[in-house]
């Protein structure tokens, strides 16, 4: 368990910063910490994959590799699961789950992919265990087992993370199309106010007018005051062979987050007062009520809530428009632009916010013209399947062309 290989999936367009959130974590650099698409790889140890769950706010999962291989049909899956130590990990009498992924595989039937992986296991455990085999459970198993499949290779997966690692725990009260904390934490390293490298932290106050159910705040607050992400809930890791609690209770104790003397403020606001309560609920659940501000109000009419600082939000469109920051009614909010919303919260920050600077993130790739603003960055980033860019934008008071050059908000880069 002192030499494994681990590799850490994220969001399309956040390995980087991942990158350097492991590197922060396990110290790996060079050849133990590769930069892949879709994720990062590590050589470390069991101790590291714990702490790994424990901390990264960027990942979605931490599988150990345990094989890698060709393949040219289902029997070559067969044997190739058939060489893996899964005694090593599991027992006979737990159960266990099969989830497979393919890129340009040649099969045609990844069910029965599955099938023949789950098969030799299952085969394996009977010749190890005097006939004895675990069950297959697909909703609350004890073992989740992940397939890859290339155009020729096979890799297998064992998951230490049981639920996926955005579930951080706290966020029991949400709405529709939540954000996700993984992603609400990209978006605070992509825009500079959290370095995940050297951990890091903007005093420039943060504002999302379209808090929702409290996400970018929350898991702001959290990063600031030092709270590791899985704090509050389980990993799969616990239910695996290798566990030993006191390796993990000693984890934990080393996580106590450190005494802030100075912390940002933190504000969130929604024009839904039922969303402001669940923002609100969920804050106290996540040991961060003290530090964030939340307040019921329509997005196009909050005032500044400091003199300048950072706005961070992922804004509603389509159907969530209606109840993401504008009381209008429903035919109007549904339209493709979202009627005039987007026009009039551009108008609303450079009249009231000028010296703050907003990151929009967006599936809707003409935003910034649809606002009138220019935008100064554009940080590619993938909402699960749906390809979006993370605008920034610098508030300045007037119009486009009485504009002159200036500072971005304090810790911007």
């Amino acid at each position: 368990m002192n030499d494994l290989s681990l590799f850490l999936p994220c969001a399309a367009g956040v390995e980087d910063f991942l990158a350097q959130e492991v590197h922060a974590l396990t110290g790996r650099v060079g050849q133990d910490l590769l930069t892949l698409r879709g994720g990062v790889r590590v050589r470390a140890d069991w101790r590291d994959a714990l702490k790994l769950n424990l901390h990264s706010r960027l990942a979605q999962r931490v599988l150990i590799e345990l094989a890698h291989a060709p393949y040219r049909s289902e029997n070559d899956l067969y044997a190739i699961a058939s060489g893996v130590a899964w005694e090593i990990w599991f027992t006979p009498k737990q159960t266990f789950k099969i989830e497979t992924t393919a890129q340009h595989s040649p099969l045609q039937s990844l069910n029965f992919a599955t099938l023949r992986i789950k098969d030799a296991i299952a085969d394996r455990f009977r010749a190890k265990a005097g006939g004895v085999r675990p069950s297959i459970e697909t909703q609350w198993p004890d073992c989740r087992v992940f397939a890859h499949l290339t155009t020729d290779t096979c890799t297998l997966y064992i998951d230490t993370s049981g639920e996926p690692l955005f579930k951080r725990g706290w966020r029991q009260d949400k709405g529709d199309a939540p954000l996700k904390e993984t992603l609400a934490a990209a978006m605070l390293a992509a825009s500079g106010w959290w370095n995940p490298e050297t951990g890091a932290v903007s005093d420039a106050p943060l504002y999302d007018p379209c808090c929702g159910s409290g996400t970018i705040a929350i898991e702001a607050a959290q990063i600031a005051a030092g709270i590791a992400a899985g704090s509050l809930r389980r990993f799969g890791f616990e239910k695996l062979l290798p566990f030993q609690a006191h390796v993990w209770s000693a984890l934990k104790a080393e996580a106590v987050p450190p005494a802030v003397e100075r912390a940002p403020v933190i504000f969130g606001s929604d024009v839904s007062h039922r969303m402001v309560d669940f923002a609100e609920r969920n804050a106290e659940r996540a040991g961060v009520a003290a530090a964030i501000q939340f307040r019921g109000g329509d997005a196009l009419q909050r005032m500044p809530p400091a003199e300048s600082g950072v706005i961070m939000l992922n804004p509603p469109y389509g159907e969530r428009i209606e109840v993401g920051g504008v009381a209008r009614g429903r035919e109007e909010a549904q339209t493709e632009d979202g009627g005039q919303f987007f026009v009039q919260l551009a108008s609303h920050w450079k009249k009231n916010f000028a010296g703050w600077t907003a990151w929009m993130l967006t599936p809707d790739l003409q935003l910034p013209k649809r606002m009138r603003l220019k935008e100064s960055r554009r940080v590619p980033m993938w909402n699960g399947p749906i390809e979006c860019r993370l605008f920034r934008f610098d508030m300045v008071a007037g119009s486009a062309r009485e504009r002159t050059p200036q500072a971005a908000a304090p810790g911007q880069p």
